[in-house]
């Protein structure tokens, strides 16, 4: 599904099957890098399953997809700037369809909303970010796998350093007035979201 429906949204932009194989096949081979372990397709699916029913409710659903495809484009646990080089690369990519500046711009600012999910003046950037988080939400065993995952992705630290990490990330998201933005993933995930974060926390301290 992930593949057809990319290949259904940038044929609205190109007739090229060259162009639209050759912007598959970049997103294909980069997340499923060996050193990904939870930003990999299953989780653009993931994001992509928690967007289809609120499509009636996004303004702009193309512009939509094209940030949840290239939103974590580009990730390196060593780097802090991957949403920026994601938005970047998102630039690169879609300045080869008839795709119009200003919802190119829009695309990026979807995409550099990932860094700090904070509350943003358009509704269609805050389902994006929420539909980001919803794993957060899920039940236990989900999260689980989750954070286990995200540990291998930054494998090269040692437990001390990591769990001091982990534990901040963490926190920002408990501080938070609430983590999901629209009411939508708020009645759905907000609560076990919470708990979810707390038992992770207790369980590095």
């Amino acid at each position: 599904m992930l593949k057809q429906t990319f290949i259904n949204l940038v044929s609205e932009y190109t007739d090229s099957q060259y162009v639209i194989n050759d912007l598959w096949f970049d997103i294909e081979k980069r997340y499923s890098s060996r050193k990904r372990h939870y930003h990999t397709l299953a989780h653009l699916e993931n994001v992509l399953l928690e967007l289809l029913p609120l499509r009636s409710q996004i303004e702009n659903w193309n512009v939509l997809l094209f940030s949840l495809y290239y939103h974590d484009i580009i990730y390196s646990s060593l780097k802090a700037n991957n949403e920026f080089k994601s938005a970047e690369h998102a630039e690169n990519q879609l300045s080869q369809l008839s795709i119009s500046k200003s919802e190119i711009e829009l695309c990026k600012q979807h995409i550099l909303a990932t860094k700090l999910h904070e509350f943003s003046d358009h509704n269609d950037t805050n389902y994006f970010t929420d539909a980001d988080l919803s794993i957060l939400g899920k039940n236990w065993n989900s999260y689980r796998l989750f954070f286990l995952n995200v540990r291998k992705e930054y494998a090269f630290f040692p437990t001390y350093l990591y769990n001091k990490g982990r534990r901040k990330a963490l926190n920002h998201f408990l501080e938070m007035e609430q983590i999901y933005k629209t009411d939508f993933f708020y009645k759905k995930y907000e609560v076990q979201a919470k708990e979810n974060l707390q038992k992770e926390i207790n369980l590095l301290s």
